[in-house]
């Protein structure tokens, strides 16, 4: 059987890289779009045994004229798409800079509305499987501590679960990765708790592994306050950080 080729945008977060490795030991090809190609390039050189079924191309999930353009010359038309672009500005300086707040909104929500519509409207494409957007726990309910990267996530988490019904007739799965605090590059500094910190390569299996359900929630601490948070009262809320 022909092995399936994944597009994976965002391709230098901690994630997407553990998924790198896990969609090619499973026997995919992937294609490996970020902005960070030298960065790629040494990490597939140094982590990824099998990186001849890996090809890696500039995107720049930001740059939305550059998309139509990135799509139509990908070497092949993927199975399955994976968004995992991602940018973090701690909320009291976002509330005083908006360029990091607007970087935000691009990354998380515009840029990946821009790509994504593109690819899902290739009905040419008709070996397309799958959309994967990584998203999180800070998208659930706005919190004073994040609300604004939180407000990029939750406006993705939406389209997201718009774009899974648009696409069911053909029936192409759409998942969402509700993640909670991740040990990445983007976490390093932060004063978070260590006993919720989950590893890159336990959101990547979630990611390789998604079934047909929409949500997907990794870890069982997680779970639960997911649940918490979508079902507490506004007055508890309040009293969160």
């Amino acid at each position: 059987m022909q092995s399936k080729t994944v597009l994976l945008l965002g391709a230098n977060s901690d994630v997407a890289k553990a998924a790198i490795k896990q969609y090619t030991a499973k026997g995919y090809r992937v294609i490996a779009a970020s902005r960070s190609t030298a960065a790629l390039q040494a990490f597939v050189q140094q982590e990824v045994p099998k990186k001849e079924q890996v090809t890696i191309l500039y995107f720049d999930a930001a740059d939305f004229a550059s998309h139509a353009g990135f799509y139509q010359q990908l070497p092949e038309k993927p199975h399955i798409v994976v968004y995992a672009a991602g940018y973090l500005k701690q909320n009291e300086e976002a509330l005083l800079d908006f360029e990091g707040s607007f970087r935000m909104m691009q990354v998380h929500y515009a840029g990946a509305v821009s790509i994504l519509n593109i690819i899902a409207m290739d009905k040419e494409n008709e070996r397309l499987e799958r959309i994967i957007g990584l998203s999180s726990l800070s998208g659930v309910r706005g919190r004073k501590s994040n609300f604004i990267y939180g407000s990029t996530k939750a406006a993705f988490t939406q389209y997201l679960a718009g774009l899974r019904q648009y696409l069911f007739s053909r029936r192409i799965i759409v998942n969402v990765i509700v993640a909670g605090y991740i040990r990445s590059k983007m976490t390093a500094g932060l004063n978070l708790p260590e006993p919720l910190m989950l590893e890159p390569a336990y959101i990547a299996a979630a990611v390789v592994n998604a079934g047909s359900g929409f949500t997907i929630v990794p870890g069982f601490k997680w779970k639960l306050i997911y649940t918490a948070l979508k079902w507490m009262p506004e007055k508890l809320v309040a009293k969160l950080p």
